[in-house]
């Protein structure tokens, strides 16, 4: 992925080795019209470096689900679902939304087919497989109780989970032993390179989304891998990403609107076979036709709105 970023940009500046008032002054001394933050408030972000307004116009896009106030940004990059209008208010920067689904994804990547076979896999051959590939931070009690309620109700099925450090592994089968669920239905898989993750994933019949805080690329993953994920419409940025996904594969049927619709509507799916074989189908002929596989669309739609920036 960084050799292709490399190649296809004319001018390559690593400012990894500057300080802050350093790199500033280098994008100074380079006339940049437009800087762009990926990070906002996570690990490893620079934002030290837009507090200092090294460009006449600043943006925050993709990396961080929300407002990122009080360093000097001018807009943030969104969409109509998860800023809708009511966010203005409490957004700093202007909120610009594009035509479709914010999120970049690259249609390029290696296209997965659902395995012949599931034990290599550490997985049951028959039964249904639930995906759940998030990260332990994000699993909060209740969206868990409501995963162990499906678990329950779906006889011989078993909750897929994202690789765990091991007193998380350990934490997440002791409560689903206190929730009466036999921890061995708890399937931990191990991290692997990106394109085996996703040939993996394909695996999967339902991937179960989390709350408050969605996937995000975890959810657009499923989908590119064909498997239908269900969610709860959210009340934030962060929790209405995977609402903004599912309409951009047309699939807003599979959005709840609380944790109790969610596992109604998951457990009706899991015991629908015709269903869950029209969805995956649909999610395969969505890689060269949804708006969020666009890959070019999306860029125009880009394109376009940090050209209104300067306008």
């Amino acid at each position: 992925m960084r050799e292709r970023a490399l190649a296809a940009v004319e001018h390559y500046v690593d400012i990894l080795p500057l300080d802050d008032d350093g790199a500033a002054a280098e994008i100074r001394r380079r006339g940049i019209d437009i800087l762009v933050d990926l990070k906002g408030f996570t690990q490893g972000g620079r934002l030290g470096i837009f507090a200092r307004r090294p460009a006449p116009v600043q943006v925050s896009y993709l990396g961080f689900p929300g407002s990122v106030a009080g360093v000097g940004i001018d807009y943030a990059i969104a969409d109509a679902v998860v800023a809708p209008a009511s966010s203005d208010a409490v957004y700093e920067e202007k909120i610009v939304r594009l035509p479709r689904c914010y999120q970049s994804n690259d249609n390029r990547r290696p296209r997965p087919e659902r395995p012949a076979a599931r034990a290599g896999l550490g997985l049951p051959e028959e039964g249904i497989v639930f995906a759940a590939f998030h990260q332990a931070p994000k699993i909060r009690a209740d969206a868990f109780a409501a995963w162990m309620e499906i678990l329950r109700r779906v006889e011989a099925s078993v909750l897929w989970l994202g690789p765990q450090e091991e007193a998380a592994a350990q934490n997440l089968r002791r409560a689903a032993q206190a929730s009466g669920i036999a921890p061995e239905r708890l399937v931990i898989a191990p991290k692997m390179p990106m394109a085996d993750h996703l040939a993996r994933l394909a695996a999967a019949d339902i991937a179960l989304d989390c709350t408050p805080c969605n996937g995000h690329t975890t959810t657009s993953d499923a989908l590119w891998a064909g498997v239908p994920v269900v969610t709860v419409r959210g009340t934030s940025f962060a929790g209405r990403v995977s609402e903004s996904l599912l309409q951009s594969v047309g699939l807003p049927e599979l959005v709840a609107d609380d944790l109790d619709a969610f596992v109604r509507l998951t457990d009706a799916l899991a015991r629908d076979g015709n269903r869950l074989s029209v969805l995956r189908h649909h999610l395969l002929a969505a890689r060269d036709r949804a708006p969020l596989f666009d890959t070019a669309g999306l860029t125009r739609d880009l394109e376009a709105a940090l050209a209104a920036m300067l306008a």
